[in-house]
């Protein structure tokens, strides 16, 4: 069986689209998937499936999410071998070590073309630095993510496609659970 991680876009934020990780765990376990497990109340999961894998899986999920909870939302789904290269990949080593909370990995529905990496770029009026490879981002907010005028909007917009992020911390944790 293949392991995934999965993270649900926007869920659990400010009081908006609020699901208990409970009733997201029990949807995995009625679609037939193994070993549901959350991380946070933020929609971080990981299960094993040998079920369908990339876009459909996400397009199933997504599917099942809003008619089985209502729930309207976008699903980013990695194997957690394409996790360990996200986490091997980070182009800012320094900056995860230094301060893990001020690093973001940016999951994307569609890998950006250059044009629309170098216009993220050139938005950036902070600063803020952002590197792009293939399906993420990586985002180093030296000022942290609250204040800072580079938002998912902004992303998504000069990037062309649906876009979630996680921190540097949360990354690695879920990459630990998906080891485990």
């Amino acid at each position: 069986m293949t392991i995934y991680v999965a993270l649900l876009r926007g869920i659990n934020v400010g009081g908006h689209k609020q699901v208990a990780m409970a009733d997201l765990r029990d949807l995995l376990t009625q679609l037939g998937f193994a070993d549901a497990r959350s991380l946070l109340q933020s929609g971080n999961l990981v299960f094993r499936s040998d079920a369908r894998t990339g876009s459909g899986l996400e397009r199933l999920l997504e599917t099942e999410t809003e008619n089985r909870l209502g729930l309207r939302t976008d699903w980013f789904v990695r194997t957690a071998q394409e996790w360990q290269a996200v986490v091997a990949h980070n182009p800012f080593r320094r900056e995860a070590e230094r301060d893990p909370a001020r690093l973001l990995v940016i999951f994307l529905k569609e890998a950006p073309d250059v044009k629309s990496v170098k216009g993220l770029q050139a938005a950036i009026t902070g600063p803020e630095i952002a590197r792009a490879a293939g399906k993420h981002a990586y985002l180093v907010y030296p000022n942290g993510v609250g204040r800072s005028r580079l938002t998912n909007a902004l992303i998504e917009r000069k990037l062309g496609t649906s876009a979630t992020g996680r921190n540097w911390n949360t990354v690695l944790k879920l990459g630990a659970l998906a080891k485990a």
